[in-house]
């Protein structure tokens, strides 16, 4: 899923579960869940100790067994506090120099990506293996982080000891991702489906540019997420609704900022499950559905949410794009 930062609100038979990185199938006793990109030892802690999601203060609803399935990949990498902290330092210096920032949940997710792409990154496999060899690199990463910012605090000697307890509870769900990915798709006959968290628009190559993830949540992170070859992706399903919403910053051409957008938002429910901010909405905007279309190839759409859309007596649909005075038949 890229992170912790995108969040589900998922209802099954009127129990409604909220996620940031538990796979939604964790829901099913059937399934098996499989996490391999990012794992957040905030996050996941959290979710262990909060492991009964609540559709309602009064009423919870807890997920049985889910240790048994529940599966992480030995090559995710590990969210720490400080890239959380970095996160937000980020932001408030974007805010500073460019009167502007990206608009991020601060879950950590772009600098841990840049601690991966910097080859300092700490995956799951190296949490388990050699704790002094782990320790040292952590302490390495750490320092490098507070010589960037000098504000930055950052308790190493406690983190580490955090660390070492996580260890010992999430080992016996870790396995060889590719292995079990491998297995999965050449064993007896299974159903595999990947979910994907974001939105193709927040695509960190094929979304709006900067105001984007920092993972492939299109198709491609199929293959390059999971280890997964090209030719066993098989369906590729768009889940697009019936209007058009965005959180955060970015360019949104059908958006309505007035009382059609405030509809939608109240009617649809309209905030981010991790931040809590209220989703731009706009009216369904078909030159980014087309676009999202190049990229993954869908096989078919799943459209949602077209009940909020039933007290209007007119849709207004975006059907094409004008640069220059002239229709374009690209996404510019």
């Amino acid at each position: 899923q890229g992170g912790n930062n995108a969040g589900h609100t998922v209802v099954v038979d009127g129990k409604e579960y909220d996620f940031h990185l538990f796979p939604s199938g964790i829901i099913n006793p059937k399934a098996i869940s499989f996490i391999v990109l990012i794992l957040s030892d905030r996050n996941y802690v959290q979710t262990v100790q909060e492991i009964s999601v609540s559709s309602s203060e009064s009423q919870r609803f807890s997920l049985k067994d889910w240790e048994k399935r529940l599966i992480i990949s030995d090559r995710a990498h590990i969210v720490f506090d400080f890239h959380q902290a970095v996160d937000g330092l980020q932001e408030v210096q974007r805010q500073a120099q460019e009167g502007k920032n990206i608009g991020t949940t601060k879950k950590g997710i772009g600098p841990t990506y840049s601690s991966k792409a910097a080859r300092t990154g700490l995956r799951i496999c190296d949490l388990l293996s050699d704790f002094d060899e782990f320790s040292s690199r952590f302490k390495n990463l750490a320092q490098q982080y507070k010589s960037m910012f000098p504000t930055l605090e950052i308790d190493i000697e406690g983190q580490l000891k955090k660390l070492k307890g996580y260890a010992e509870k999430i080992r016996p769900m870790v396995r060889d991702g590719v292995y079990f990915m491998y297995e999965a798709l050449h064993g007896s006959p299974k159903k595999i489906l990947v979910e994907g968290a974001n939105a193709a628009l927040l695509d960190i190559d094929f979304g709006t540019y900067p105001f984007v993830t920092s993972s492939n949540c299109t198709v491609g992170g199929v293959c390059t997420g999971l280890g997964v070859p090209p030719q066993h992706v098989g369906d590729v399903y768009g889940v697009v609704k019936a209007y058009t919403t965005r959180v955060g910053i970015g360019a949104f051409p059908t958006e309505q900022i007035n009382e059609i957008g405030d509809l939608l938002q109240s009617r649809g429910h309209e905030w981010g499950v991790t931040t809590g901010r209220k989703r731009r909405c706009g009216w369904l905007d078909l030159v980014i559905l087309k676009y999202a279309h190049m990229i993954n190839g869908f096989t078919a759409l799943a459209l949602t949410k077209l009940d909020i859309l039933d007290v209007l007596d007119e849709i207004k649909i975006g059907v094409a794009y004008k640069l220059g005075g002239k229709r374009i038949p690209y996404f510019p």
